[in-house]
């Protein structure tokens, strides 16, 4: 009895053991919107994204804040209750919603209990068919934006960014390179009309991606037909062209940041080679790779930082890798050394393949429990859904496996070709300089205090006796 009890028990955990994330029930409803369906981890919850084709960069610069605009403005309310009552009716739902405008696309994520996820769908629908925009709401959603980049957008501000003060610096490599626009979009000159227009023309059922992982209701199928189905498709424009490298950079230049404090921000910043085969997997590996060499170097080695990382970003059609340290200003110079030796060695003898193994084991042992949970899959969908094709996804530790110490090499060395650019990010001035500043002050105006008494003393009457 015991051993049946055990082995009904292991059948009905099998699937939470053996959940394959890359094989997802998918496919195209008739007006072609595309829904990826996948039972996960959490039954009595899904995560649900709904991932519409238009970012920022399908606009130009003076047009870029457009699909963030439009983003704000379907949150304004599908009736007289306005947003208030728009929020209150997910709330009686138990769900919560965002949404998110990025470069390439603009996801609304909501979290929900399995059993409204239908209502919530509902909710959801409406929202995009049947939120009034009116002038009103377009105020009010550039005020919002607004405030999120900063407060108003003056001519102060306007020349401060076309000088590229206050960037962080891969933005400002960036914009140096022609990857990245100069000054924010005017908001005050988008209209009701340019709006309506992105809305019919972008937001249609074949250029959306419906995404609901978890707890899913056995009749969703049949529902998503009957509602979803059911938007309006259009041809979709043609999506813009991204911005290439048109532009030369400076090797090295120092960013003023604040006025005053010993703490330096270092970023070496290199542009990533595109790769015929394994390409982000391969650029992964090296981040990763570089990442630890940064740490071994700049704090087990040297002590001269105490959280050195890699990042990568990617601007237009092209990717930066940064490998960042936070300094103090007397170890600048140090720190520079120790990275030119550090490239110095890559270039000559390549990745050490003991550490690229120990990486590379790390980097697929991670991809096993970094997608735990409805939401986490759910993002893993959003993000991957470019390599998503005929029901199933790319496998991401499959791709690991193949990239070979010989190609993360040729990465390394192609990469490697160039100097990078170095960007420093410091305060005016630091303590010591500013005492010397004081010290020099104060020396200034006793040297003329003694001239000046001098002076007096000169032009003093001699001989002069009381009476």
């Amino acid at each position: 009895m015991r051993c049946l009890m055990f082995i009904c028990l292991l059948i009905a955990s099998l699937p939470t053991f053996a959940l394959d994330r890359s094989r997802v029930e998918g496919y195209l409803l008739p007006n072609g919107l595309q829904v990826i369906l996948k039972s996960g981890y959490e039954r009595d919850h899904v995560s649900i994204r709904l991932v519409v084709g238009v970012g920022l960069d399908d606009f130009d610069c003076n047009q870029r804040e457009l699909p963030h605009l439009l983003e704000h403005l379907l949150f304004s309310g599908i009736d007289d209750t306005g947003e208030g009552g728009l929020e209150e009716r997910l709330q009686e739902l138990g769900g919560e919603w965002n949404a998110f405008t990025s470069s390439a696309d603009t996801t609304f994520v909501i979290e929900a209990p399995a059993r409204n996820q239908r209502k919530v769908l509902d909710l959801l629908l409406a929202l995009l068919r049947d939120t009034r925009i009116d002038a009103k709401a377009l105020a009010t959603a550039k005020r919002i934006i607004e405030r999120e980049d900063g407060g108003h957008y003056g001519h102060l501000q306007r020349w401060l960014d076309r000088q590229e003060v206050g960037h962080p610096a891969s933005d400002q490599l960036a914009t140096e390179l022609g990857l990245k626009c100069k000054e924010r979009s005017d908001l005050d000159d988008m209209t009701l009309e340019q709006v309506q227009h992105l809305r019919e023309h972008w937001y249609a059922a074949n250029n959306m991606s419906l995404i609901v992982v978890g707890g899913l209701d056995r009749l969703l199928p049949a529902y998503l037909e009957r509602t979803f189905g059911a938007l309006p498709a259009t041809e979709p424009e043609e999506r813009r062209t991204l911005e290439t490298i048109s532009q030369q950079a400076e090797q090295r230049r120092d960013l003023t940041r604040g006025w005053l404090g010993d703490n330096v921000k270092l970023h070496w910043l290199f542009i990533e080679p595109t790769l015929d085969t394994d390409n982000d997997q391969t650029l992964e590996l090296l981040s990763r790779y570089l990442d630890w060499a940064l740490y071994d170097q700049l704090r087990l080695r040297h002590g001269l930082s105490y959280g050195p990382s890699a990042q990568r970003e990617s601007f237009g059609d092209t990717g930066l890798l940064s490998l960042n340290a936070d300094l103090e200003r007397q170890d600048l110079d140090a720190a520079v050394k120790v990275l030119e030796q550090l490239f110095e060695h890559l270039r000559k003898h390549g990745l050490d393949p003991d550490t690229f193994a120990r990486i590379k084991d790390a980097a697929i042992a991670r991809e096993s429990w970094s997608t735990q949970g409805n939401t986490a899959l759910a993002d893993y969908y959003w993000g991957a859904l470019n390599t998503y094709e005929n029901g199933r996804f790319s496998d991401p530790v499959r791709a690991m496996r193949q990239v070979s110490l010989k190609q993360a090499n040729e990465a390394l060395r192609e990469m490697l070709k160039e100097p990078g650019y170095l960007r420093i990010e410091k305060p005016l001035l630091g303590y010591d300089e500013l005492y010397g500043l004081v010290a020099l002050l104060l020396g200034l105006i006793l040297a003329a205090g003694l001239v000046r008494w001098r002076r007096v003393m000169a032009n003093r009457p001699s001989g002069a006796t009381r009476k």
